[in-house]
């Protein structure tokens, strides 16, 4: 492909797919403008990790010694009884664990992903797509802020509530809710805390988190089951605090501290978990990428890994295709069975893990510390391999670069 057929595309959205996007357009030559709804780069979040083909695609990008420097600090995973003592343990070298090598807070990638960037791509932040109108021209693109400018192709990014989604496809894709709702929250560090992912359950179908962090504070999480059709996502935030106030409730543990640290945070993001699925990703000039396209849920563990190997095969893709027909088309075939394979989630999820009862968390935590125990991660470790996660990474990834240089000469 030449550089000459390098088209104007609009990003919907900065945040991890988004700037991965970004990255591999602007450097295959296309021309790259990335709309972001918030006033600023969102450096906010809970920790996500790196693992498989997408450690594989950050390492080609050279930012893999970033990442690892702004680790989490955490050392591995534990389940914590009701009695507040350690049920299992799972360190981050274990061969079961839930900690990685490259596990890094959202937001400080997403600045990593901006610094390497900025440079050769135009971030328009304060600003969002009203409407869209494709045309054999291109795609009209109406903006929020009142202008109106033309694009050969735009991409939607902007997560798993994409609003760019619903003007492209309407309602054809479906949020397909697992019952389940998750609030994320930072709070204030104190001396009793470790560096130690810590999952407490407790009756009710309820889950508390701690995670450490690199800025001297705690990323909280609560999770429970809500079966009804409430939309507490769409609440005020003083009442999802006063809801989740209710959910903690009785719940032991650390919920007290919790509860108390909800009237001054000023971050919590409260939000029912499900997936995404969608028939198709494209629509002549438009297509999506990421959690928009494909949110394989939290659950999974795999939500970073898909949206950073969506937006390098995208891009990919484009680079080697004169028709953005072609390059849609061979995107989706490759990632569509990835996709499948990474949405299936094992019978009973989530709600195994949400036990009712007493003696449903007790069976639980016992698991947990079977699990843990040195004969099981023997066994586990003779049939594993290293942290990378390429072992059996579930797609083959084309070194699209190289041809593009090649092509180029």
């Amino acid at each position: 492909m030449s550089v000459s057929a390098a088209k104007k595309i609009l990003v919907s959205g900065a945040g991890i797919a988004g700037s991965i996007m970004a990255f591999w357009l602007a450097g295959y030559g296309f021309d790259v403008t990335v709309v972001e709804r918030a006033s600023t780069l969102r450096l906010g979040g809970q920790n996500i990790d790196v693992n498989g083909p997408a450690r594989k695609i950050v390492r080609k990008m050279g930012i893999e010694a970033a990442i690892l420097a702004q680790n989490t600090t955490e050392a591995g995973l534990q389940f914590i009884g009701q009695d507040g003592k350690v049920a299992g343990e799972f360190p981050k070298d274990a061969s079961l664990t839930g900690t990685r090598e490259l596990e890094i807070l959202r937001g400080d990638l997403a600045k990593i992903l901006y610094d390497c960037t900025k440079e050769d791509v135009r971030y328009r932040f304060g600003d969002s797509i009203k409407a869209l109108e494709q045309h054999s021209g291109g795609v009209s693109v109406i903006f929020a802020g009142g202008t109106t400018e033309t694009f050969d192709l735009v991409i939607a990014a902007d997560g798993v509530r994409s609003a760019t989604r619903q003007l492209m496809f309407g309602n054809e894709p479906e949020f397909k809710s697992l019952g389940l709702y998750i609030a994320y929250m930072t709070i204030p560090r104190q001396e009793n805390d470790t560096t130690w992912w810590r999952w407490y359950t407790a009756v009710n179908r309820r889950v508390l988190m701690l995670r450490p962090d690199n800025k001297g504070t705690i990323r909280a999480s609560v999770a429970f089951m809500e079966n009804s059709s409430e939309t507490y996502e769409k609440r005020p935030v003083d009442e999802q605090k006063s809801i989740l106030k209710a959910k903690l409730d009785g719940a032991g543990w650390e919920a007290d501290r919790i509860c108390k640290a909800l009237d001054g945070t000023d971050d919590l993001y409260l939000d029912k978990v499900g997936q995404i699925k969608a028939p198709r990703w494209s629509d002549g000039r438009v297509a999506m990428v990421g959690d928009a396209a494909y949110c394989p849920t939290p659950i999974s563990g795999k939500g970073t890994t898909l949206a950073i190997v969506g937006a390098y095969v995208l891009a990919g893709e484009l680079s080697r295709h004169e028709r953005h027909e072609d390059a849609f088309s061979a995107y989706e075939k490759l990632m569509r069975p990835y996709v499948e394979e990474v949405q299936k989630l094992p019978p009973g999820t989530p709600g195994l893990v949400y036990p009712k009862t007493k003696i449903g968390v007790s069976i639980l935590n016992t698991v947990a510390g079977l699990v843990a125990s040195k004969p099981v991660q023997n066994v586990v470790g003779l049939f594993s391999s290293d942290d990378t996660g390429e072992e059996n990474e579930g797609i083959n990834l084309p070194d699209y670069y190289e041809q593009y240089c090649s092509d180029s000469l």
